[in-house]
């Protein structure tokens, strides 16, 4: 293949991995129904780390104490973050959800303006104050009296947790195989999973795991939203620049509400839509403006 059919191939496949990401916004609002929120990731973060593990077996062998030390730290992360948007997309709508997850795209250079003591370009904090903007058109705009729910705040936690997860995988995976790592973190955060589901959500769901509609969902979370995806993911930030892969990720929220709307049911109201735009605009910004910025050689 040449350099350009690669392109198209890793562009379609992020493409892929949004819009799988997207929809599966609707698969877990759908599941809530039946089963707890954390039993919920139990099942997804096992059968995707089950499934990875049987692929890479050999090379699993040849981790030392370090990867596994470091893949429990994004293991912890990785379920902090799924964790607080699972329970956050009970008491919202998937739409909400899938857009105010992504305001760890503002957070990062926050973090780590706090981390390395390098302060952000102008464009981050106009970025910022853009999507922050967004938030609240978006969270104050569902007609409830313009109170903000705690599905809506978190949501905005588990961006927190994405942030953070993003930084620290980015710093381990110059140490590490990135896939093998990402073995890692699904097996750790189904470890985590498994320790606080009895706790939060009480007893093991035994009358639904023979339920068709939720051993489905959980096939579909486990195999498609969660392994398929972040090796997608994996793939096309190989081949493609960081900003444009960035941005083709950050379709996820679109296809979050569009697949909300033609499946659940779910309407956006105009203080809403605007809502939506100011914080995608924010998110293409933060992520193409890097690139444009840099002096051409």
């Amino acid at each position: 293949m040449t350099k350009k059919s690669i392109s198209v191939v890793a562009s379609m496949g992020l493409l892929l991995a949004a819009a799988i990401w997207g929809f599966a916004f609707v698969i877990v609002k759908d599941s809530l129904d039946y089963i707890g929120a954390v039993w919920m990731l139990a099942f997804r973060f096992t059968i995707a780390a089950l499934a990875l593990a049987v692929i890479y077996c050999a090379k699993l062998r040849t981790l030392t104490r370090h990867a596994w030390l470091h893949g429990a730290v994004l293991g912890l992360y990785l379920f902090g973050a799924y964790l607080f948007q699972t329970i956050g997309c009970g008491y919202t709508t998937a739409g909400k959800n899938a857009f105010l997850t992504t305001i760890y795209v503002m957070l990062i250079p926050l973090f780590l303006w706090v981390l390395n003591k390098k302060r952000p370009a102008w464009y981050v904090f106009a970025c910022a104050a853009m999507s922050l903007t967004g938030i609240g058109l978006l969270a104050l705009g569902t007609g409830d009296g313009g109170a903000v729910n705690i599905g809506d705040v978190l949501t905005l936690v588990c961006g927190i947790f994405y942030a953070i997860h993003i930084i620290f995988t980015a710093k381990y995976d110059e140490e590490h195989d990135p896939i093998l790592l990402t073995v890692l973190q699904f097996l750790f955060a189904a470890v985590f999973s498994w320790i606080a589901a009895p706790i939060i959500d009480g007893a093991f769901p035994t009358g639904q795991v023979t339920n068709p509609r939720v051993v489905l969902s959980m096939l579909y979370l486990g195999l498609l939203s969660t392994m398929v995806a972040f090796v997608l993911q994996n793939v096309g930030l190989k081949y493609l620049p960081s900003a444009l892969a960035s941005l083709l990720l950050s379709f996820e929220s679109v296809f979050g509400v569009l697949f909300s709307a033609l499946i659940l049911g779910e309407r956006l109201t105009m203080r809403m839509g605007i809502g939506c735009a100011l914080i995608f605009t924010a998110v293409v910004l933060a992520q193409t403006l890097p690139e444009l910025a840099k002096p051409r050689k």
